[in-house]
């Protein structure tokens, strides 16, 4: 069997969108699947809206989601003598002719056609002219009249066009410039492209590539259209429905393995598994397995899978990606240990890196602010003495294991014939500020002796300040 090789075309007009991540996902992972190649490609021929911060933009989110291909990227902008000689020798071939009909010519056409019920399209004037190029001259391909072009869609199966629907359309404009349809065919021939797998908005121009291919006498490419993605309310995924692009989620605080597992199951699936790894989803993915009905983006599932996979995770893969976010909510840093040893405490119950870095704050600074709540039914004075018992428990600890600490809290219970919530309780509130929190047994160990026994002396204060005032 040929090696297979799929491309991801995007156009740098703007960042990559989710729908565009999954297309470039499906063609990355059949090609590592079937240990083919992966093409990237830029499709900047639209000169005005095209930009290099754009295409910097795809690379970005590409290199984020672990999508690395073989070959490219290649630029349209810089190929145009390419297309020319594919072009040239399309007119050579009989299959296409210059047209030097004008606008107002064209739109004459098609008012006339609407009139009379018929589809609006070019009438062929200048088929049979033998015209040369000239100063406003297009090239159209000539399109058969009658008989059918049909694609043989491995996911939508058989679909066929009656050419007599379709007109000679231009492949290359007065200026110069390609046509899409003609440059994406040239594309895909002189870079090996066998597989096309795209979104099936793109199904409307595939007989026009396949009458292109025909012409220039090469074997088509395997096609398979992929339904779009949709928002939950069933319309086309907007920024309506949340973030569309890729690194917003990135910068919400998602891990690009849980970002490519919800794509891929926008339209993919392997039974009734929901969580795969990157290697997983290489190993198991075909194109027999994409679905015909659209996907719908759901942000509860993906913070949910998102979630999943932040507690599979190792906690010391985890450092790096946390570690921005830390820097954003203005912590002082510290080593990389101490950041694990804090995300053992936190993954099992983070959704994403952002919310991690958030719930981390009494980790990172010193002055703990009390939750009014917590504060009103944890520092009472009725605490004042189990909390005296604990920090002297505390001082003659050698070491600060879970072992010794839950020792010296059973020793507090014992002294003050309290059940370990009436004192444990306290003591969260004064590391943390909150009631709810990892084990208070890894946090202490964690932040260390001297930040604790601080932390509770300053809470001390606290309800001694408050029984002076009330």
């Amino acid at each position: 069997m040929d090696t297979i090789i799929t491309r991801f075309p995007p156009s740098p007009t703007g960042y990559l969108h989710v729908g565009g991540a999954r297309t470039a996902l499906f063609n990355w992972l059949y090609a590592r699947h079937t240990g083919g190649k992966f093409v990237l490609r830029i499709e900047d021929t639209d000169v005005q809206r095209s930009t290099q911060a754009s295409a910097d933009a795809i690379f970005e989110a590409l290199e984020w989601l672990g999508i690395d291909w073989d070959d490219g990227p290649y630029f349209q902008s810089r190929r145009f003598p390419v297309y020319e000689e594919y072009i040239q020798k399309i007119i050579d071939s009989g299959n296409a002719y210059y047209c030097s009909c004008s606008a107002e010519k064209l739109e004459a056409m098609r008012a006339e056609a609407a009139a009379a019920g018929r589809n609006p399209k070019y009438d062929g004037t200048c088929r049979d002219k033998g015209l040369s190029k000239g100063e406003n001259t297009v090239v159209r391909f000539k399109a058969p009249f009658m008989g059918t072009t049909v694609i043989e869609d491995v996911v939508k199966g058989s679909i066929v066009f009656q050419n007599s629907e379709l007109d000679d359309f231009i492949i290359q404009r007065s200026d110069g410039l390609p046509i899409y349809n003609l440059a994406v065919v040239v594309d895909d021939i002189t870079m090996g492209i066998n597989t096309v797998i795209r979104g099936d908005d793109h199904v409307s121009n595939t007989p026009k590539q396949i009458l292109l291919y025909k012409a220039l006498g090469h074997p088509l490419p395997t096609f398979g259209h992929v339904p779009m993605v949709l928002g939950n309310d069933r319309t086309r995924l907007s920024k309506r429905h949340g973030a569309t692009s890729v690194t917003a989620y990135r910068d919400m605080g998602y891990l690009p393995e849980a970002m490519i597992n919800y794509l891929v199951r926008l339209g993919w699936s392997y039974g009734d598994q929901e969580f795969f790894t990157r290697e997983e989803l290489i190993e198991k993915f075909s194109l027999e397995n994409i679905g015909k009905s659209a996907g719908v983006f759901d942000m509860e599932k993906l913070q949910a899978l998102n979630g999943d996979h932040i507690k599979a995770a190792p906690p010391a893969k985890l450092v790096s990606s946390l570690i921005p976010f830390l820097k954003a909510e203005g912590y002082d840093i510290r080593d990389t240990a101490y950041i694990e040893a804090v995300i053992k405490t936190l993954n099992i119950r983070s959704k994403t890196l952002k919310e991690m870095a958030a719930d981390a704050r009494f980790y990172f600074e010193d002055t703990v602010v009390y939750e009014e709540e917590a504060a009103k039914k944890f520092l009472k004075a009725a605490s004042l003495d189990p909390l005296k018992a604990l920090i002297k428990e505390l001082e003659s600890l050698g070491e600060f294991s879970e072992k010794a600490l839950e020792d010296a809290f059973k020793k507090v219970m014992e002294q003050t014939n309290l059940k370990l919530g009436k004192i444990a309780q306290p003591v969260r509130v004064a590391l943390t500020g909150k009631t709810a929190s990892p084990g208070i047994f890894e946090i202490i160990e964690i932040i260390g002796r001297e930040r604790v026994l601080s932390r509770i002396r300053k809470a001390m204060e606290f309800i001694e300040r408050r029984k002076e005032n009330a």
